[in-house]
């Protein structure tokens, strides 16, 4: 049986990915320290295909022999949050995650030396294309263009240089996939996040979706949102990325391939306040916001082209932002409740 080690497994994106490999008959191990949301409890933990194990991505000891057995490596671990995190956690987000991918790609060479590992799945993001100027952002516009202002955007290009030149020296074989703006279920209130006041709701997660969402739940009038809201996104639900993450990660036509994971579908982030202002108010209530002021790294326009990953894997992200929205506010809501967030 096809065994998997996914490290970051209890993360947003990482617990839909475990989801959907048991969901195809694999075998996962998953590595994390919980160190973002603490202990988090997954319906698959008691799963006799899951072995879960609490340990550190950055000890390259750690992530070696947990390979023992694995045909492929999914490095997902990494410090990771929204626009606000970005700025509270500016040189941790660089130092942190290139010890984590640079223990994951050294347990990873040494497994594909001894013959057991097939390959490393290297989960980047749609921030390497932050400095973008021409839309949609297609795989190999991250090299021409300059490279992101932002430490995290700048890291998670890094990772991506850290599989072609494990590729280029060791000869493992690789794919990276980058996720575009995961909305689902999960984001709770990080451990250590600052909390940016908006308006008279303090927020902590700092993703939009589950901000705005709060905020309108918490009966926020008028809706306070960053910058003028004509920022560009194509929301992509967290199944969808799972499947597009586990089809790379098998199909053979990624082999050493790099892959834009999301919706073609895109959004301005004042369309989407409007519509989760609608899902809760209904018609009835008039829609007011006012602009707060952006932060420096507030990217305008995250737009990728999803032909390659269509035409190559046969993945199209097809669940929509409404019934992503209808999913994400009632558990938002009983969250709320529980004062979780």
């Amino acid at each position: 049986m096809t065994r998997v080690l996914v490290t970051g497994s209890a993360g947003f994106i990482g617990g839909y990915l475990v989801e959907e490999l048991l969901d195809r008959g694999l075998e996962v191990v998953g590595l994390d320290n919980y160190s973002k949301y603490g202990p988090v409890e997954r319906a698959y933990d008691s799963d006799p295909s899951f072995q879960g194990t609490t340990g550190d991505a950055t000890d390259t000891t750690t992530v070696y022999d947990l390979l023992e057995g694995c045909d492929y490596l999914v490095a997902g671990a990494a410090k990771i949050g929204g626009i606000s995190y970005f700025h509270a956690y500016a040189y941790d987000l660089l130092a942190e995650n290139e010890r984590i991918i640079a223990a994951s790609m050294d347990a990873a060479i040494r497994r594909y030396q001894e013959g057991s590992l097939e390959k490393v799945v290297v989960l980047s993001s749609s921030m390497v294309f932050e400095s973008a100027t021409e839309f949609p952002s297609k795989e190999g516009d991250e090299l021409a263009i300059p490279p992101p202002h932002s430490s995290y955007g700048f890291q998670k290009l890094a990772t991506e240089y850290f599989a072609r030149a494990a590729f280029l020296q060791y000869g493992l074989p690789y794919t990276i996939v980058r996720p575009f703006n995961c909305v689902g279920l999960g984001e709770r209130r990080a451990q250590g996040s600052a909390e940016i006041a908006s308006g008279n709701v303090k927020l902590a997660m700092s993703h939009v979706v589950p901000d705005l969402v709060q905020k309108v739940l918490r009966d926020q009038d008028p809706l306070h949102i960053l910058g003028d809201g004509s920022q560009v996104r194509c929301y992509t639900y967290g199944g969808d990325i799972a499947r597009g993450i586990a089809t790379a990660m098998e199909h053979p036509a990624a082999l050493n391939e790099d892959f834009n994971i999301s919706t073609s579908t895109s959004t301005t982030v004042l369309e989407l306040a409007e519509m989760i202002w609608r899902k809760v108010h209904g018609e009835e209530r008039p829609f007011r916001y006012i602009s707060d002021e952006p932060f420096d790294y507030d990217v305008q326009h995250r737009i990728p082209e999803t032909t390659k990953a269509n035409e190559k894997l046969g993945f199209v992200a097809t669940t929509g932002l409404d019934e992503m929205l209808d999913e994400v506010i009632p558990w938002i809501r009983e969250q709320i409740e529980l004062e979780t967030i």
